[in-house]
């Protein structure tokens, strides 16, 4: 896996990932610290809040910039994102009310919504191999991992000595650190597609996306993912500080224990995806996170809660959490043409981030209004709703190309039913004007 840091622009990108991440992770931690300071038994709904301010950012922000991505140098604009997020870090440490909590965090998110969805689109181009592309996708979750676990290890070593605001000049640092990284190479950027409107530039990838059956089934197992997620990074610091009552420390391991999880998955893939299809894995996966929800239910209800039992619960939703989203870039990147892949990565990054814009506060609503048992059974429930909905849309039949015309397709053919019949990729050809009728 790790021999694809031979490449020096991917090693950069890839190092620009972990120090921008182990930032956020910091950041991850004091937010969860100051809401607690802030609102105290409220905590819950303040942080719902703040990840659905994020989701808003998150699905406004991330189509308009995938439909400009190909129009714009992508270090210049990775840079000034970095930075912009920087700057704004640098401020969280001296709020005083809530209302600045969720405006700063706006601004970051917004910066992070195009930053992502940009950053993810140029790997494809980096790597172009299928299987160098596949291991960069594992590394990149492990990249994701260390947020979870990297970061609150060391901010459980940082409370010890200093205060939670004090995590946030970390963030900066990451910020920081990432745009230097991503300035000291060049980075390949697509040809630019056709000339289009405004509409149909923002709108394109997710009109792709929604006439693609894997990725209509990828934003079911989209909702699973968020439904078990928003239980972890909403509800722990209720469930450890205020139920358990146990020390900041103890959440810091708590979220280590989610990402133990996470990586540990994201260490495994690489070798199961050489051998399995995409969609038994993570269907796998999503049922894990579901049967882990109902089984704390259920052992809350009979024994009651324990940092143990939370730990391992935390650490199978980490291992289903990443089972699903690894694999993920593999079905965006066959599912569109070099030029239309910013579009379509922005579509995943907006409509998976509709799902959390969704779990989020009702995560936060259910814990505060009905206690921990009800938040778990009703969460588990919406992600069973995802997977059906994944299981129903996405047919086992999936091959990784298909052939088609582009004239004139009824709402049955089977280009949308189940891809039997098809030879490339799915793209929309302007020059067949179809699409309205059948969104």
């Amino acid at each position: 896996m790790f021999d694809i840091l031979s490449d020096r622009t991917y090693r950069h990108l890839f190092l620009a990932q972990v120090v921008a991440l182990l930032g956020t992770g910091l950041a991850t931690v004091a937010l969860g610290l100051l809401a607690y300071d802030l609102a105290g038994d409220g905590a819950a709904m303040v942080l719902g809040t703040v990840f659905t301010i994020k989701m808003v950012a998150y699905v406004g922000i991330a189509p308009i910039a995938g439909a400009f991505a190909d129009r714009v140098n992508r270090r210049a604009l990775l840079v000034a994102l970095d930075l912009v997020r920087g700057a704004t870090a640098l401020c969280l440490p001296f709020v005083t009310e809530i209302w600045q909590v969720y405006v700063l965090i706006f601004l970051l998110q917004s910066a992070s919504a195009a930053f992502t969805p940009t950053f993810q689109a140029t790997i494809p181009d980096v790597l172009p191999e299928d299987a160098r592309y596949t291991r960069a996708l594992s590394l990149s979750r492990l990249a994701y991992d260390l947020e979870n676990i990297v970061s609150p290890t060391l901010a459980a070593l940082l409370l010890a000595v200093m205060s939670y605001n004090s995590l946030f000049f970390g963030t900066v640092v990451g910020f920081t650190a990432s745009a230097l990284l991503v300035v000291s190479v060049l980075l390949p950027s697509p040809k630019a597609s056709e000339p289009r409107g405004i509409y149909d530039r923002t709108t394109r990838g997710i009109r792709i996306y929604l006439a693609t059956p894997r990725l209509r089934g990828l934003l079911g197992l989209n909702l699973a993912v968020s439904s078990a997620g928003a239980m972890v990074l909403v509800n722990s610091v209720i469930l450890v500080r205020g139920q358990l009552g146990r020390s900041e420390s103890a959440l810091a391991w708590t979220m280590f224990a989610f990402g133990a999880g996470s990586m540990i998955a994201a260490l495994l893939l690489p070798r199961a995806l050489d051998r399995l299809a995409d969609r038994p894995v993570m269907v796998a996966g999503a049922w894990a996170m579901v049967g882990a929800l109902v089984f704390l239910a259920l052992a809350i209800m009979s024994v009651g809660l324990s940092l143990p039992l939370l730990l391992g619960i935390w650490l199978v939703i980490g291992l289903g959490y990443s089972t699903v989203q690894t694999p993920s870039g593999r079905l965006l990147r066959r599912s569109a043409h070099a030029e239309d892949r910013p579009a379509v990565f922005a579509a995943q990054f907006a409509l998976s981030h509709a799902c959390w814009l969704v779990t989020y506060p009702l995560s936060g609503w259910l814990m505060t209004a009905f206690g921990t048992v009800p938040a778990l059974v009703a969460l588990a429930a919406v992600a069973s709703v995802g997977m059906v909905t994944a299981l129903r849309l996405w047919q086992v039949e999936d091959p990784e190309i298909i052939a088609h015309t582009h004239d004139n397709l009824p709402l049955d053919h089977p280009h949308l039913q189940g891809h039997r019949h098809h030879a490339h990729p799915l793209v929309i050809d302007d020059a067949h004007p179809r699409w309205g009728s059948q969104f």
